[in-house]
């Protein structure tokens, strides 16, 4: 919904949430998924929580809400509490402020006293985080604190370790500390956000005297739709590529009129500098795996020479793929996407033309469309949107530019055969299946949040639950890691199988998924060997698999069939039911790829 992209307007967001969410709840069918967020308040937290589940229904993600009382948020997260144990969280938010600051610095402490208080505050938080994740196993999101609307010491109340503004930042370096050493726990940075938005306005008087809120009620929308991109990224709704256009986008003038060499870009004059300011901007996503495809309405030739110019900062190279030619964009965009084997919505489009934008809004949906008025504007109006928000970041994030090129090696190779088992062959595969290890349990909770395509049940799960799977006797999982001669594909597939049965000698399928960038190479087949082997061995006599349809999990419908699976029940929403009994004879179904269990 365009109202709730940035940039929005806050005051009209809070005047009409009620009509918005109707809208999106109209709008959104049985899409979307279920989560259950408690937010531990320091503050009042009513319109934070409405405005937080605008955000989160425009996202794709229906919320239903804990909510403490007033200022009880270490109360209610650190002792015992019925309610909030019963309503089992997903997630918890706990959503503090300077004002829950109940003890400051005072200009007599010595340095000792003052590390003593910090140290103090930040050992309450620390055992409230530790407390949480202990007894709830599930993300926890926490504000850091923004600073002070006054400074008794002027500027010397940042240097100064007696000065609230130093006390503010060593709390935070603290609570980033912690941060950083556990993988299930993320800041809201409220200190960022405040800035940005004025800290005089955010921090108003009038709303904390008037209603307990320390964020000036207009701010709220802010404050709300950064604490729902953390979570939207947690439950993996994040974009993955660019699809960018080229001239007056990536550069200033027109290639094919102007020439590549009468391009603005550059160091030259004011306005190429902003132009590879931006090219600099979006060549920096692709070390977080984000990847650039072009589609530009021009000669090929014309946009590689573009790209070609010595000062570009973005060069061919650094695109997964090139489309030029003068086919509608929505074409290019969902072609690209296809080749890629990626959603269409995966992408987010950046074209000066509001002519283009509008084209793909209307043609494309669930693509993001920033609005891009003035090259000086661009960088913030993707930077704010929030399209990439970083909860995880794996070695198989870091590497996918690098995956994406080696599949297009892979296609090259493929084409130069007759026979598909040979090609297969000529990769020399090799797949690492097992069972779940802490090295890969972050990847494989983000492959369960991120795969929709090649996802038979799309139960999403956070890094807390697969490492609570790990260990649990009553769940079989594994993994498959698959690499061949052009590259490492990382971890690639997930199984989680639950034993049930009278006889206890079933296995129930609770997901079963890969990543589409794998598709036809057999590890789906190398998956269903390694888990025949494991279920043998704990005397599992019979599979049972499960397929619940979705909007975007039709490829896979018939994946059981494949297996060799029975069908034996369908209901009228299309969900199925499979067997499929262990035999003594069971012959491997797949002899291209070389298995290390």
């Amino acid at each position: 919904m365009k109202e709730l992209e940035y940039p929005f307007v806050p005051e009209e967001l809070i005047k009409q949430k009620k009509s918005l969410k109707r809208k999106l709840l109209e709008n959104a069918g049985t899409a979307l998924i279920e989560k259950r967020v408690a937010i531990l308040g320091g503050q009042t937290t009513q319109d934070i929580k409405l405005m937080l589940e605008l955000f989160l229904l425009n996202y794709g993600i229906r919320p239903t809400f804990y909510e403490s009382e007033y200022n009880q948020y270490y109360e209610d997260g650190m002792f015992p509490n019925p309610e909030l144990e019963a309503f089992r969280p997903d997630l918890i938010y706990v959503c503090t402020c300077i004002r829950n600051i109940a003890v400051f610095p005072t200009l007599s402490d010595t340095r000792e006293q003052v590390e003593e208080k910090k140290e103090t505050l930040a050992g309450r938080f620390r055992g409230l985080w530790d407390h949480l994740a202990e007894t709830y196993h599930c993300p926890i999101i926490q504000n850091n604190f923004e600073f002070p609307f006054f400074r008794l010491l002027g500027n010397k109340d940042a240097s100064d370790y007696h000065g609230r503004v130093n006390f503010v930042t060593a709390l935070n370096c603290a609570f980033y500390e912690y941060a950083q050493i556990h993988e299930n726990f993320h800041i809201c940075d409220v200190n960022y956000i405040s800035a940005s938005y004025g800290l005089d306005r955010w921090a108003a008087p009038y709303y904390w005297h008037m209603y307990k809120y320390a964020v000036a009620v207009p701010a709220i929308p802010y404050l709300s739709f950064n604490v729902a991109n953390i979570i939207k990224s947690i439950y993996g709704k994040n974009k993955k590529a660019f699809n960018l256009d080229l001239d007056n986008t990536l550069w200033g003038g027109i290639v094919g009129d102007d020439g590549a060499e009468n391009l603005e870009i550059g160091q030259e004059t004011s306005l190429a500098q902003t132009y590879s300011e931006f090219q600099s901007y979006l060549k920096l996503h692709t070390q977080l795996g984000i990847l650039l495809t072009v589609n530009s309405k021009n000669e090929e030739a014309n946009a590689l020479a573009g790209l070609a110019r010595p000062d570009s900062v973005l060069h061919k190279d650094d695109f997964v793929s090139i489309r030029a030619n003068w086919e509608p964009k929505s074409i290019n965009l969902s072609e690209t996407a296809a080749a890629l084997n990626l959603l269409p919505e995966s992408f987010v489009f950046v074209d000066d033309n509001p002519a283009e934008r509008a084209i793909i809004e209307a043609q494309v949906p669930g693509a993001a469309v920033p609005v891009m008025d003035s090259v000086e504007k661009y960088i913030q109006a993707i930077d704010k949107s929030g399209f990439f928000e970083v909860t995880s970041l794996s070695q198989d994030d870091l590497k996918r530019t690098e995956m994406y090129r080696e599949n297009a090696q892979r296609n090259q190779l493929q084409a130069s055969f007759t026979d598909y088992g040979e090609y297969l062959r000529s990769l020399e595969m090799k797949a690492e299946i097992q069972g779940f290890i802490p090295m890969y349990m972050s990847r494989i909770a983000q492959l369960s949040n991120k795969s929709n395509q090649f996802n038979l049940t799309t139960r999403r799960y956070s890094q807390a639950d697969i490492e609570a799977l790990a260990q649990d006797p009553e769940h079989v999982t594994l993994y498959g890691k698959l690499c061949d001669k052009f590259g490492d594909n990382g971890v690639v597939s997930v199984v989680v199988g639950r034993i049930d049965g009278e006889a206890r000698d079933e296995l129930h399928m609770e997901l079963w998924l890969m990543s589409c960038r794998v598709l036809k190479r057999n590890m789906e087949f190398a998956m269903m060997d390694a888990l025949v082997d494991r279920a043998r061995a704990l005397g599992i006599k019979k599979l049972v698999g499960y397929y619940y349809p979705t909007a975007k999990n039709a490829m896979v419908k018939e994946f059981y069939a494949l297996q060799g699976f029975s069908k034996v029940s369908e209901d009228e929403a299309g969900n199925t039911v499979w067997e499929f009994p262990i035999r003594d004879d069971y012959e491997k179904k797949q002899n291209v790829i070389e298995v290390n269990t």
